[in-house]
């Protein structure tokens, strides 16, 4: 059997599980929104935000650095390490994941109408600075999580558990510091899912 028959099955067996990849995140994210609204909080995602945002274990200043990880910022940073090490579809991939994942979160933000949680809830604890405008989904879960999955075909054992791990610090952490209410970093973790999984089908993995 040649090399190019043998590799066949591997790129349809990745294919598949990127495009499982799109449908997942689709789903969480539709699944998400349904709850959401404008006006009121259901009891038990007001239980989990409190449960977050009112735990202070861990100092505002070592929470802001991790939390600015889903930055938009973080999205050409990325991309230039990736090409640092000769890693140009990845790269590519990055950018194109986590600038579409960015758009569309606006998209989404225009669509579903949700606030910050401090004007939807009580005792809420703001830590730094109130976030503004609408609340769903988090652009921040959305990004770190579309980086990740983009990557994720690239990355080994350890890598793949650290970037799970940051991606869940970042999600937690937007809900600590009030910028965000529990299903507001669900939707965004999906949305970024679905938007890696395009990027993936789209540009292929690695060898």
């Amino acid at each position: 059997m040649s090399v190019g028959a043998a590799a066949r099955p591997g790129r349809l067996a990745g294919a598949r599980r990127d495009a499982a990849l799109i449908g997942v995140g689709a789903v969480v994210l539709v699944l998400a929104a349904l709850p959401v609204d404008a006006t009121r909080v259901s009891s038990a995602e007001a239980e989990v935000f409190h449960a977050v945002n009112g735990v202070d274990l861990v100092p505002f200043v070592l929470v802001w650095p991790v939390m600015q990880l889903g930055n938009v910022v973080v999205v050409p940073a990325s991309a230039v390490l990736a090409a640092v090490f000769r890693r140009w579809r990845l790269g590519a991939g990055l950018l194109l994941a986590g600038a579409g994942t960015y758009y569309a979160a606006k998209v989404v933000k225009a669509i579903v109408e949700r606030g910050r949680p401090d004007g939807l809830l009580a005792d809420v604890v703001i830590r730094g600075e109130a976030a503004a405008g609408r609340g769903f989904v988090s652009g921040h879960a959305a990004v770190v999580v579309a980086l990740l999955a983009t990557a994720w075909p690239w990355l080994g054992r350890r890598s793949r558990i650290a970037g799970a791990v940051v991606a869940t610090a970042v999600c937690l952490a937007r809900v600590h510091v009030a910028a965000h209410l529990p299903l507001d970093v669900v939707g965004g973790a999906a949305l970024g899912l679905g938007v890696a999984g395009t990027v993936r089908l789209l540009l292929g993995r690695p060898h």
